[in-house]
């Protein structure tokens, strides 16, 4: 079952969410909206929604991950909770493994995951989905005393740009960046180093991954982003939902309304600043 598309993070990142940025690192941007702010909001009949128990697991900072005293954390718990209240809906928060998530939808021992689990033709043919609430795109970051003006095509063309082999980010750089030279890694913290040491000119990688990198202590203020993001849903994936049990309209429209909400009412940015101080977008 695919997960969403994230590199590796160290452990302890859910811990930098809550540090002081690192001196010279990026400042924070404006959260992104994935909600369409004309769309006119119906609540929909919430009368057969009793409760809402939701899945998700513990082991993938900052979505979802352990505190120190056993409780679950994260952007995905928050969000749950948040949920159930726009909702005034009682609500439970469960720990699955990830490969029990999907069947406890369909064994109703559980009535929605929310576990960054990708939206995708795979997906699509176990369970239902909400409307995308993240996504994770690609993005350059650059040292922050470049002298590149941009990171266009034209502009990158005949510079070392660092890329993990046999990624996506790899595959969008041959696609619309023919004549960057790519210089390949198998890690992302390989190409990160490449590029803070100045063997490349930039970077190319994961959005998420590289905004904790850039505000935290490993980076040291190299390095920054330099424009973006990109989003070509053919190379990065179309994000993530909140999963319900195929056929439950009722509680997904009931989800899809909630988000929608959270998001006009700026709930959904407090939970994004919380956990993403530099934004990937």
């Amino acid at each position: 079952m695919p997960r969403f598309p994230l590199s590796a993070l160290a452990a302890g990142l859910a811990l930098l969410v809550f540090a002081d940025p690192a001196p010279g690192a990026t400042s924070a941007a404006a959260p992104p909206s994935f909600f369409d702010p004309q769309h006119s909001l119906q609540k929909p009949d919430l009368s057969r929604i009793r409760q809402i128990r939701f899945l998700t697991e513990d082991d993938f900072p900052p979505f979802n991950f352990l505190l120190g005293d056993g409780q679950l954390a994260g952007f995905n718990v928050d969000l749950a909770r948040a949920i159930c209240a726009e909702l005034d809906v009682p609500c439970s928060i469960q720990r699955r493994k990830w490969e029990l998530l999907i069947p406890s939808l369909n064994d109703n021992s559980g009535d929605a995951v929310i576990a960054s689990l990708a939206i995708n033709d795979e997906t699509r043919r176990q369970a239902d989905f909400t409307a995308p609430y993240f996504l994770t795109p690609g993005r350059f970051a650059m040292l922050t005393d470049t002298t590149l003006p941009a990171a266009t095509p034209e502009a990158v063309a005949d510079r070392k740009v660092a890329v993990v082999a046999g990624s996506r980010h790899e595959a969008f750089l041959k696609a619309f960046y023919p004549q960057a030279e790519r210089v390949t890694f198998e890690t992302p913290a390989l190409a990160r180093n490449a590029l803070k040491y100045g063997k490349v000119s930039a970077h190319f990688g994961d959005a998420v991954s590289l905004s904790f990198w850039l505000n935290g202590a490993e980076a040291a203020g190299c390095c920054s982003f330099k424009d973006g993001p990109f989003t070509d849903p053919r190379y990065f994936g179309e994000g993530i939902g909140v999963a319900v049990k195929k056929g439950n309209d009722p509680l997904r429209r009931a989800l899809d309304y909630a988000l929608a909400r959270l998001d006009r009412r700026g709930v959904f940015a407090e939970l994004y600043l919380k956990y993403f101080p530099i934004g990937p977008f």
